[in-house]
């Protein structure tokens, strides 16, 4: 699993926020993506890679810029109950 964290210029409010996560959750397959205008970000969760030039289009198109992209790798994390989810 990979953690995507992309510097979104433009975003304003929280409708701005659930703007962007909606197109990528429409563009690609994603385990989970959270916005936030005040720290002008945007961090997906995905199984696969996203290439940074359709991620950039995709949030283009919808009026804000990404000015840079980070990626990690991410484990999920392990709850104290998770031995009954076998």
């Amino acid at each position: 699993m990979v953690k995507i964290t992309a510097q979104v210029e433009g975003m304003r409010c929280g409708m701005c926020e659930a703007h962007v996560n909606e197109v990528v959750r429409r563009a690609f397959p994603v385990q989970k993506v959270t916005s936030s205008h005040a720290r002008g970000q945007t961090v997906i969760l995905a199984e696969q890679d996203i290439a940074d030039e359709a991620l950039k289009k995709v949030i283009r198109d919808t009026g804000y810029e990404v000015t840079s992209i980070i990626r990690e790798p991410y484990a999920q994390k392990k709850g104290l109950f998770s031995f009954l989810h076998r």
